[in-house]
């Protein structure tokens, strides 16, 4: 399979760990965040939004977005519950992971790291933290007395949030007050087969 890949991307980061914890090896075409003017050219019509992650299977069929190729990769093993009401809750985490805290999080850490400009960003970025820590809010109630975020064991709804969240301080968000979601990214980087986003 190949992924249309950016090295710094939580989205894109998300498919790699999930891979690696499967032993799927992924054919990797690297893709900048920053310059996007070749994307047309590049994803064409594999990806009407020109984003990445984008997935390409091994019969050619294209399939983008992060959440979704977690569950298209992750259907049928461990990573994704088979009781319903978890499969729900996977998929709440993860509507919340690209609702509230994907564009609050990984944009101030984008804006902040890697825009090359952060400067330019300081009006934006201060609007966007607050939000940022009202979703971490959530996920340290969550958290507190769990092990994992769905059914007490790891599944792609901790893929999902961790992608972000484990790099929240290149965002210059502040973890120290949150010991449930520091102990939550401890128990996600020990699970066999966990890899790095620098990987």
């Amino acid at each position: 399979m190949l992924l249309y890949n950016s090295a710094v991307s939580g989205n894109c980061y998300k498919v790699r760990l999930l891979a690696a914890h499967l032993g799927i090896p992924l054919e990797l075409h690297e893709l900048s965040v920053v310059d996007r003017s070749n994307r047309a050219d590049v994803l064409g019509d594999l990806n009407p939004a020109r984003r990445v992650p984008t997935l390409v299977l091994d019969d050619g069929r294209p399939l983008p977005e992060s959440n979704a190729i977690l569950w298209y990769l992750g259907d049928g093993t461990d990573y994704v519950p088979t009781d319903s009401y978890e499969r729900a809750q996977v998929l709440q985490w993860q509507f919340f992971e690209q609702y509230q805290h994907e564009p609050t999080i990984a944009v101030v850490r984008f804006l902040l790291a890697y825009s090359g400009e952060p400067e330019k960003h300081a009006a934006r970025i201060a609007e966007l933290k607050p939000s940022g820590y009202v979703a971490l809010d959530a996920m340290e109630r969550h958290l507190g007395g769990r092990t994992f975020l769905v059914g007490e064991r790891y599944t792609v709804a901790d893929i999902s949030l961790y992608a972000y969240t484990h790099v929240a301080h290149e965002g210059d968000f502040d973890l120290s007050g949150y010991p449930a979601i520091r102990a939550w990214l401890e128990r996600v980087a020990a699970q066999p087969g966990h890899i790095a986003i620098d990987a």
